[in-house]
């Protein structure tokens, strides 16, 4: 029988898996693996600059993809450099496996001081991830990485580590008769729950979805409730599953002062695959409709944050699909007409609705100033159609998860967990899954210039792969936020956020990347439109110093 290394043979599963890209940095101790990478030509290996970098680009790679993420580290420091990334994709709910190498067997957990040993690395590993496990023998491999890939699409998603010693990768074994992917199965929702609960809404005069990043597969299940008459809002992570120009829509316009006051009007709200996170919800006291139910894979979602008066757990697309079936039965036999769920909506439920959608954008536009311009600019070039990449910044913060519009699911990518500086990595991944998998749209990413020098060597990783992307740098000289926050609370005092930045336009030349300048409202259609026609990667300066301020401070997540 054929004899392949291990680490040929983790190549040989990701392909089954249907990975065609992989991140990371090569190292001594996860050569093995990349030599496969390398020899088999089935999969595209991106060197990043760091492996913060890499697993970044491997988490927006799988949002983007809908595909098993793949980064590849070394051991001991390389591994750790990955933490805060994995704690994102954790975070996130992404499908992503980290392969790390380790050291020789002889020499493992004996605390000896070999060259990149890092004593509990496979704890530190399981504390930042949904799993880690360790490869000891080249007859496990195959289970091994068979049991991670399952652990880690399996609702609720996350990263999973496999630590493979290095002499493990190097030997040899015959190759599987059957090597093969074995994918998750969708949780069905229990049948007496579904009935129960269309029951309970048959009623509903005026019922209200509200979606998160775990219902992201479900746009079609969410079409039938809309075409009942629903409305929808999503959370930051849930946009795109409807098209947030659609009527039914409230966007991610999800706690601002006019949403708040819809809410306290609907009758029902429906709960599917969000956490209702802290600052999505002013720190849990966002006024929600009290009769709150709740659809969600994790069992650990009941009654978390706010309290559900029915719990599902089940997959998002089965649960929405078996309730809208049974929700029709119901109201067909309740109605001697059969006319169906519109004559329990109220006449005037949707036309609500998008006064509350009307009113809250207003409002959001109040405090941008002249931003309102460079927003308005973006969304009439990029028509929706783009991947919406975005970094913890100000800008971000003050227009960027809601106001740019998207109309499918996957297509805005952010910091989800709140660390600064991921932006640019992402929006590498996102366009190296556009150009893998053929998805034609352009990757755009709202960066701010602090969070880009956290990782300023991924820029040179987007230029030599040829990322087709698009960089809206917004420079303001510091830590915008912060200083809000020093304004509001610590009597003006402000410390430790000026930053000296480089001059970008020399960055980019030396790094062979494209720059453009935008130091003026007024140049925003011009600069965007000559920027969208040339290929990236490719960075827009916006000098925000001349633009001026925000109207609003944002000082930190909304309280009540």
């Amino acid at each position: 029988m054929e004899q392949i290394t291990v680490g040929e043979l983790a190549a040989r599963f990701l392909e089954t898996c249907g990975t065609k890209a992989a991140f990371g940095v090569i190292s001594i101790h996860n050569m093995p693996i990349l030599d496969a990478f390398n020899k088999r030509q089935k999969i595209r290996f991106v060197p990043a600059r760091g492996e913060a970098g890499a697993c970044n680009m491997a988490d927006a790679y799988s949002r983007v993809s809908g595909s098993l993420g793949v980064c590849v580290t070394s051991t001991g420091t390389g591994a750790g450099n990955a933490a805060g990334a994995l704690i994102e994709a954790l975070t996130a709910g992404t499908p992503l496996l980290h392969l790390t190498g380790q050291i020789d067997s002889a020499y493992l957990d004996k605390n000896l001081g070999f060259i990149h040993e890092a004593p509990a690395q496979l704890a530190m590993l399981q504390a930042v991830g949904k799993g880690a496990f360790r490869i000891s023998h080249a007859d496990q491999a195959l289970a091994v990485l068979q049991a991670a890939a399952l652990l880690a699409t399996t609702a609720p998603c996350g990263p999973v580590s496999v630590e493979i010693p290095i002499d493990v990768q190097a030997s040899l074994l015959a190759l599987p008769r059957l090597l093969q992917f074995l994918p998750a199965q969708s949780l069905a929702p229990e049948v007496q729950k579904i009935k129960q609960l269309a029951q309970v809404l048959k009623n509903a005069k005026r019922p209200l979805l509200w979606l998160g990043g775990g219902a992201r597969g479900a746009s079609k299940q969410v079409q039938r409730f809309i075409d009942l008459g629903w409305g929808v809002v999503t959370s930051v992570q849930g946009r795109g599953i409807v098209d947030e120009n659609h009527s039914a829509s409230l966007g991610a316009f999800n706690l601002q002062k006019p949403v708040e006051a819809f809410y306290e009007t609907c009758d029902a709200l429906l709960v599917v695959g969000s956490r209702l996170r802290s600052n999505e919800t002013l720190s849990y006291k966002l006024n929600l409709p009290s009769n709150l139910y709740r659809i969600d894979a994790d069992q650990a979602a009941d009654n978390r944050a706010y309290p559900n008066e029915i719990f599902i757990q089940g997959d998002a697309a089965l649960s929405l699909d078996a309730l809208a079936d049974a929700l029709s039965a119901a109201l067909l036999d309740s109605s001697e007409k059969k006319v169906g769920i519109e004559s329990s909506i109220e006449s005037k439920f949707r036309s609500d609705l998008k006064a509350a959608r009307v009113a809250a954008e207003q409002h959001v536009d109040a405090g941008l100033g002249a931003y309102v311009k460079l927003k308005d600019s973006l969304n009439s070039a990029l028509k929706s159609q783009c991947w919406w990449v975005r970094d913890i910044t100000l800008s971000n913060t003050m227009w960027g998860n809601r106001s740019l519009m998207l109309n499918q699911p996957n297509a805005g990518l952010h910091a989800l967990g709140g660390g600064i500086g991921q932006g640019l990595a992402m929006g590498v991944g996102a366009a190296v899954a556009n150009t893998e998998h053929s998805l034609n749209k352009k990757t755009v990413a709202l960066i701010g210039d602090g969070g880009f020098m956290l990782n300023p060597g991924e820029l040179a990783c987007a230029v030599q792969e040829r990322a087709d992307l698009l960089m809206i740098v917004m420079n303001d000289g510091g830590y915008g936020v912060i200083k809000n926050i020093q304004d509001a609370v610590y009597g003006g005092r402000h410390c430790y956020v000026e930053l000296h930045t480089p001059n970008f336009a020399m960055l980019c030349a030396s790094m062979g990347a494209k720059h453009l300048l935008l130091s003026q409202p007024a140049d925003s259609d011009r600069v965007i439109g000559e920027a969208l026609a040339l290929p990236g990667p490719v960075m827009i300066e916006v000098d925000m110093r001349s633009w001026g301020p925000f109207v609003a401070k944002f000082a930190g997540p909304p309280k009540k």
